[in-house]
C-alpha cells in the first residue's frame, strides 16, 4: 500500500488502520475486532456532508450531467476517460463557485471529488474502491453490510450498506448501460467492467435468492511484476530466471491454478519479460493486462451477442484473427473450450509463442484437463508447449506462491522441476531439466552449463531489481529490453548493486 499512510491502532479490537486518499478525499480506513461477529469488520470514514450541503449537491448533480454534453462514445472508450472527467471537473468548479462564492479551495475540491464520484462513479461504493488493500467489494442484499475481500484480512463487513434492492439495481443498471449492456428481468445475470477496469458481476431477485448483488473483482492500479512476487516470497529468483530464459528463447508457456491464486496477475508478470521489438496480440474476456506502454501491444477483447443475439465476437473468432496479425506472441486470458486449444496448438506449431492460462490445482491436472472433455487435445500435440507455472492460494495462511514449475515432455507428460513446500515456504529444486534443456540447445546452442549460468546471471538481476525497487510495469520491461541489447551493461550494474537511470 504504496500511498497509504499506516496509522497505529488506537483502541483495544484495532488490527489495523490507514488514511487512504480517495480522489482529494481522505479516508480512514478501520478493521477491527467486534464481540459477536466470526469476521473482521471494516469501517470507513469520510468527511461527512450536512444534509443541507447534500442536497444542494445533489441538485447541481444534476445540472452536471445535463450541463455536460458527451457522446455515448466518450463514455464507454477508456482512452477518453481523463478527458471526460476534466470536462466534469470544470463544470462542477463552475457550479460549486456560482453557488458557494465564499467556498474556500480545500473544501471546492472535497466538494468537486463527491460530485465526480456521483456523477461519474458509484456513490457509497467510491471510497471502498479507492482502497488498494481491496481486492473484492461484494454486494449480496439490501439488508446486510457490504462485504470485502481485504488482502491481509481476508472477508471483512463494511460500515456500508445500500438503502434498497432498487438502489442495488440502479448501481448495476448504470455500469450494463456504459458497456452497451442490459440487466432486467429478462436478463437477470450481467458481467461487465468498470472504465478502470474492474470487473463487475450482477445478478437480480430471484435468480439470487436473498436480493440483487453485485461483485467487484478490482483490477490492480499497480499490476504485479516478477520483482514484486519475489519481494512477497511468491516465487524465487531461480525460478524466476528460468522462465525468463524461456521467454527470451520464444518457448510457450501456460499458467495454471484455482480460482483467485493469481494466474492472470502472474501472466501479466511475465508478460513484461517480451523483447521490445516483437508485435503482441493479447486476447480476454474483460481487459486485465496491463503491459509496458513502449512494447507493440494489441490488445484485444471479446463482445458478448446485444439483445437481438447479434455482434458476438468470441475469443476464438479473435484467436483465428489474431493469426493474421503477423503477431511474435499471443497472450489468451484464459483457454476453456476445444476449438480455442485446438487454434492456440496449431499457433504454437506454427512457429508463435504462446501464454495462456487454465484452470488446474496443478502441472498434472493441467495436462488432464487438455486431454480430457471439454477440451480434448491429443496428448501428443502437448509437446508443443514447454512448460506450466501453476500459481497456489493457500487460502487458511491468505498467501499466494508458486507452487510448481515443469517441463512438458515429448508425448505430452509432465517432468517437475520445482515444487512448493509449505513447511519450509521455500521453493525447492524436485526434478532434472530433460526436454527443457534439449529445447534451449537446439534453439540457442546453449550447454546444460550455460543454461544454468544465465539462469542464475537472471536470477541475479531480479534480486537487484527488488533491492532498489525496480518493480514497476516499465521499470521492469525497460531493464529487460536494456538486458536484450546489452546484457552486461545491466549484469555489472545488479552486480556493483549501483542504482540504474531509467523509469521508476
Amino acid at each position: 500500500m504504496a500511498d497509504q499512510k499506516k496509522r497505529v491502532p488506537d483502541k483495544e479490537g484495532v488490527l489495523d488502520s490507514y488514511v487512504y486518499d480517495n480522489e482529494g478525499i481522505q479516508v480512514l480506513a478501520k478493521i477491527y475486532t467486534k464481540g459477536g461477529e466470526f469476521v473482521p469488520q471494516y469501517e470507513v470514514n469520510v468527511r461527512e456532508l450536512s444534509e443541507g450541503t447534500r442536497l444542494v449537491l445533489n441538485t447541481l448533480k444534476g445540472e452536471l450531467i445535463t450541463t455536460v454534453k458527451l457522446d455515448i462514445t466518450d463514455i464507454i472508450d477508456p482512452k477518453k476517460r481523463d478527458e471526460v472527467r476534466n470536462k466534469f471537473e470544470l463544470r462542477a468548479n463552475f457550479l460549486l463557485s456560482k453557488h458557494f462564492p465564499t467556498l474556500s479551495e480545500a473544501d471546492k475540491k472535497v466538494l468537486t471529488a463527491y460530485l465526480l464520484q456521483n456523477s461519474l462513479g458509484l456513490g457509497e461504493l467510491e471510497p471502498l474502491m479507492h482502497d488498494n488493500a481491496l481486492e473484492e467489494v461484494a454486494i449480496n442484499t439490501s439488508s446486510e453490510p457490504v462485504w470485502v475481500y481485504h488482502k491481509k484480512y481476508g472477508w471483512c463487513k463494511t460500515n456500508v450498506q445500500l438503502k434498497s434492492e432498487e438502489a442495488i439495481y440502479d448501481v448495476s443498471a448504470m455500469i450494463g448501460r456504459r458497456i452497451g449492456k442490459q440487466i432486467n428481468t429478462l436478463n437477470p445475470v450481467m458481467d461487465a467492467h468498470l472504465s478502470t477496469g474492474d470487473r463487475v458481476n450482477a445478478t437480480m431477485f430471484p435468480v439470487s435468492s436473498f436480493g440483487n448483488t453485485i461483485t467487484i473483482r478490482k483490477f490492480s492500479r499497480n499490476p504485479w511484476t516478477i520483482p514484486y512476487l519475489i519481494e512477497l516470497n511468491c516465487i524465487s529468483p531461480q525460478v524466476a530466471g528460468l522462465i525468463w530464459l524461456c521467454i527470451q528463447n520464444e518457448l510457450s508457456l501456460l499458467v495454471a491454478g484455482g480460482t483467485g491464486s493469481g494466474k492472470t496477475s502472474f501472466l501479466n508478470a511475465i508478460s513484461c519479460l517480451i523483447p521490445a521489438n516483437q508485435r503482441i496480440i493479447s486476447i480476454e474476456d474483460t481487459r486485465e493486462l496491463t503491459l509496458p506502454t513502449f512494447l507493440q501491444w494489441v490488445p484485444m477483447v471479446t463482445r458478448e451477442p446485444n439483445a437481438e443475439g447479434k455482434g458476438e465476437i468470441t475469443m476464438l473468432d479473435l484467436l483465428v484473427n489474431s493469426l493474421r496479425q503477423r503477431p511474435d506472441r499471443i497472450i489468451v486470458g484464459e483457454v476453456r473450450k476445444q476449438r480455442e486449444a485446438e487454434i492456440l496448438f496449431e499457433a504454437m506449431h506454427t512457429g508463435h509463442s504462446v501464454y495462456a492460462t487454465l484452470h488446474a490445482d496443478n502441472a498434472a491436472e493441467a495436462m488432464t484437463r487438455l486431454t480430457t472433455p471439454p477440451i480434448s487435445m491429443p496428448k501428443e500435440s502437448l509437446s508443443a508447449l514447454a512448460g506450466v507455472v501453476v500459481q497456489f492460494r493457500h487460502r487458511r495462511l491468505n498467501i499466494r506462491r508458486t507452487l510448481e514449475f515443469a517441463e512438458v515432455q515429448k508425448g505430452g507428460d509432465i517432468n517437475s522441476l520445482y515444487r512448493w513446500d509449505v513447511k519450509s515456504d521455500k521453493i525447492n529444486e524436485v526434478g532434472k531439466m530433460v526436454t527443457l534443456a534439449a529445447t534451449l540447445s537446439l534453439y540457442s546452442g546453449l550447454t546444460q552449463r550455460e543454461i544454468d549460468s544465465d539462469v542464475a546471471d537472471k536470477a541475479k538481476i531480479f534480486s537487484w531489481m527488488v533491492k532498489k525497487g525496480y518493480k514497476s510495469v516499465n521499470s521492469v520491461g525497460a531493464l529487460v529490453s536494456q538486458y536484450y541489447m546489452n546484457p552486461d551493461a545491466v549484469l555489472s550494474l545488479a552486480a556493483k548493486n549501483a542504482d540504474w537511470g531509467g523509469p521508476e
